[in-house]
């Protein structure tokens, strides 16, 4: 972590345990309080904290709303570290964008020019778990507006979703790598199941 963050110093397993009785169904608190809760927790020290409110907010993924996607830019831009990112990214923002597609070319295109490497981040990494759902024009879109960027953040994203895509699409993984000008780092990844396949 870099010494990113202030630490409680509770061991995930501890945590999950100590936070579980307020996950259950019938302790969460109401929908209308998920972003007062979530930014109360977003500001204090202690990682801990951040962690339980991305835990929080996916316990509301049957529930959402079209400003919803405000809470995780929020989440996405303040405190900003994979560990927290990575979640936010693949959990709510890519159910976000299944629930409202029609939110996600502007809010993406957005993102891009944002010179957020967080923002950017994420726009790569949302379709993450989608599988056969995976919009691979959308995703080609995405990855040749940030090939020039050289960061480390960026170009480790671009290979982890072109591997896990991998597992789906072999093929047009290694069609579009092959005619794609990528860093080394994201060529590297984006290989790694494909050379085991074969």
């Amino acid at each position: 972590m870099r010494n990113q963050f202030e630490f409680l110093g509770i061991k995930t397993p501890l945590r999950k345990a100590l936070q579980k009785p307020f996950l259950r169904k019938g302790s969460l608190p109401p929908k209308n309080k998920l972003h007062k809760i979530v930014k109360t927790l977003w500001k204090k020290p202690e990682r801990e904290y951040q962690y339980f409110a991305q835990e929080l907010v996916q316990k509301y993924m049957a529930q959402l709303e079209k400003r919803d996607i405000l809470l995780f830019e929020f989440m996405i831009t303040h405190k900003s570290w994979w560990d927290t990112v990575d979640a936010i990214a693949t959990k709510p923002t890519g159910a976000y964008f299944k629930t409202f597609p029609a939110e996600r070319d502007a809010r993406i295109a957005k993102w891009i020019a944002s010179d957020n490497l967080w923002l950017q981040r994420t726009a790569i990494l949302f379709q993450l778990n989608y599988k056969e759902q995976l919009d691979t024009d959308f995703l080609s879109y995405v990855i040749n507006a940030l090939i020039p960027s050289d960061e480390f953040f960026i170009n480790k994203a671009i290979g982890w979703i072109l591997r896990q895509y991998s597992k789906t699409n072999p093929q047009w993984v290694l069609d579009f790598i092959q005619k794609t000008p990528l860093s080394p780092l994201s060529k590297r990844e984006g290989l790694k199941l494909i050379g085991q396949m074969q």
